[in-house]
């Protein structure tokens, strides 16, 4: 089931983003990942439009938008690759025409799945604060 998420849920989602950031992501520094991690908590989870999939009562994958652009995408590891990803876009394309994400150039899970689903790289950029390539992709 996808529903909106509520507050008291944000350590979950902050589990969830941080194992699967971890994998994602392992090029960046352990430095990088708490500043996001505390960015993730402080800021950005109160203030988007974020929601949540959940199976047997439990959250195991979250999406959390901006307007039409995809923030954040992480399932649960152990869920990976069973659809879960997929059902999330699919609910938000409900709402928007098009959907737009950013996602490090060296994300071997996310860049791919993008693709998979369409996306199209419209820009690239290199983040100063890790010195990685991002693309931002829209479909």
């Amino acid at each position: 089931m996808i529903r909106k998420y509520t507050e008291k849920e944000i350590p979950k989602l902050l589990e969830i983003w941080e194992a699967a950031a971890l994998i994602a992501h392992p090029f960046l520094s352990t430095e990088f990942h708490k500043m996001v991690k505390k960015a993730m908590r402080d800021m950005y989870l109160p203030n988007s439009d974020t929601w949540v999939f959940e199976e047997s009562g439990n959250i195991i994958g979250f999406i959390a938008m901006l307007n039409n652009e995809i923030g954040g995408l992480f399932v649960d590891p152990n869920q990976q690759a069973k659809g879960i990803g997929t059902s999330l876009v699919n609910h938000m394309n409900q709402f928007h025409d098009t959907l737009e994400v950013e996602v490090f150039e060296e994300n071997k899970i996310g860049k791919p799945f993008y693709e998979k689903h369409g996306f199209k790289v419209i820009k690239e950029y290199i983040m100063e604060e890790t010195n990685q390539k991002v693309l931002r992709m829209k479909k």
